[in-house]
């Protein structure tokens, strides 16, 4: 495999500074890092990105996460290993993902479940660390940027 380029971030050098200090910004709020790369990884999964689905899985096993708890992130609703904050932080990073899916976006239900365990400053964060993984999914996918290859 190979990709079709070099990844814009790169190719404009101007772009990588400031899309890293959006995920120094997203991970600062004081959430675990597993829970940032968890949300890093489903969302990853929706968008059928590769290289970042690849890069999750990595990052969550360095941080010593379970296989359990790694492998069926795609799952989690049905899969008895996260907690109800974990669950309402990927709720809201699915729904933020998935935009047009439904007319409103993101529902007064999914919100509030995550207002429910999340203060402002922490549902930014989850909000970040959702935008910067779209937008890298974003830049990925449509080079084929070979997953392990960065």
């Amino acid at each position: 495999m190979e990709a079709r380029m070099k990844n814009p971030a790169t190719v404009i050098p101007t772009a990588m500074k400031p899309i890293m200090e959006l995920i120094k910004a997203a991970q600062s709020q004081g959430l675990p890092q597993e829970l940032m790369e968890m949300i890093h990884l489903r969302v990853s999964q929706i968008n059928g990105c590769s290289f970042c689905v690849d890069a999750g899985l990595k990052n969550l096993r360095k941080l010593g996460e379970s296989d359990e708890r790694v492998g069926l992130v795609a799952a989690w609703r049905e899969a008895p290993y996260y907690t109800d904050a974990e669950r309402a932080a990927l709720e809201l990073a699915e729904a933020s993902t998935r935009l047009a899916d439904r007319a409103d976006a993101v529902s007064d239900d999914v919100w509030n479940n995550a207002a429910d365990h999340f203060d402002e400053q922490q549902l930014a964060s989850i909000l970040l660390m959702t935008a910067v993984t779209n937008l890298f999914n974003r830049l990925n996918a449509p080079i084929r940027q070979v997953a392990g290859s960065w």
